[in-house]
């Protein structure tokens, strides 16, 4: 069996410090300290770190190409999160690739090999649904190509050293159901997305500690987790909530896709929106100002997280072609709600 080659990543997760400040110790950069160097160079021999020379080589041509990975671009957030990226990369002489996964691993992986074979400059990426595991981003990180990651990103400290840009999810999704309680519901349901993903937890966590402040029942049959997170989902929901819960009163869901599914369902079941039950959503997309009653959403600032990670993504290709100092960083996005017909009962 082949073992598995020592990264840089390696490494530094060893040491609890960045990628960045490995590579500037085993370069015997003067900025890092003598401790630090010895530390990683003992480590390094221990671990029998070799230089992987073949990527190394790669970043000696410049393509001026951006890669991007997102789960979807009919989604309206990830048309106009493209729109943002679009605009900030052609404005510094880049141009983009683009990739689309369609919420799946095998497709996120192969188009990560992709663009690593195409020798672009940098990597912006939104994890697909799927995505637990992240070794096929290593060629990127061993050879010192910036990535960036937004809206989904990786969970915890899964990828250190690495740039996000994220909404407030949590916020959001407790303004939502905040909202909800002061209009009158007392039986708050949720419909989920996977809780592997990191916009789905923060949603989820927001949503439970919204009901624990006002003293609300958190009943595990009150959450239904959408696979797939689509209309139909939400649609064929509602049924199964009714039987359980003919007392609930309101609904608070992933992504607008769901809400609207939702929506269909309880009036194919002669429910009342939002009168009998109250439904909001996240996201808002375009359509939801359209359909009837039109669907409360919580709003995100998607053009402008693409602007800011091809801004983040620039600086880092930047730094790294002055051979500068760059510290990742995360930029976290607020969001905003939008009241309308599905949850206005007062």
């Amino acid at each position: 069996m082949n073992k598995k080659q020592v990264t840089l990543a390696d490494l530094a997760q060893q040491l609890g410090i960045s990628t960045a400040t490995v590579s500037r110790a085993l370069k015997d950069y003067p900025d890092i300290s003598q401790e630090t160097k010895k530390k990683v160079l003992e480590l390094a021999r221990e671990l029998k770190y070799r230089p992987n020379s073949m990527a190394a080589g790669l970043r000696k041509r410049e393509s001026h190409i951006i890669g991007v990975i997102i789960p979807s671009i009919v989604n309206h957030f990830f048309s106009s999160v493209i729109k943002g990226i679009m605009e900030v990369a052609y404005e510094a002489d880049y141009r983009v690739m683009l990739c689309q996964t369609d919420e799946s691993y095998a497709k996120e992986i192969a188009d990560t090999d992709a663009l690593f074979a195409s020798r672009v400059d940098g990597l912006l990426v939104s994890l697909a649904h799927e995505t637990q595991n992240y070794d096929h981003f290593d060629a990127f990180r061993d050879s010192g190509i910036p990535m960036v990651f937004f809206d989904k990103v990786p969970l915890d400290n899964a990828m250190p050293g690495i740039s996000k840009v994220v909404v407030d999810d949590y916020q959001g999704a407790f303004t939502s159901v905040e909202h909800l309680i002061q209009q009158g519901c007392t039986c708050i349901a949720h419909f989920h997305g996977p809780l592997s993903a990191y916009t789905s937890v923060n949603r989820y966590n927001g949503y439970k500690d919204a009901l624990k402040k006002h003293g609300l029942p958190q009943h595990e049959s009150l959450l239904l987790e959408c696979k797939d997170i689509t209309f139909d989902e939400g649609r064929e929901f509602v049924s199964r909530l009714r039987e359980v819960h003919p007392e609930c009163d309101g609904i608070f869901t992933v992504t607008d896709a769901v809400g609207m599914g939702a929506m269909m369902g309880l009036k194919a079941q002669g429910v009342h929106v939002p009168h009998d039950i109250a439904v909001i959503g996240f996201s808002d997309w375009q359509i939801s100002a359209i359909v009837e009653p039109h669907l409360s959403s919580i709003a995100q600032p998607s053009l402008e997280m693409g602007r800011r990670a091809t801004q983040l993504l620039l600086k880092e290709i930047h730094a790294n072609k002055e051979d500068i100092h760059f510290s990742p960083k995360t930029e976290v996005l607020q969001t905003q709600l939008k009241v309308r017909a599905s949850s206005k009962r007062r």
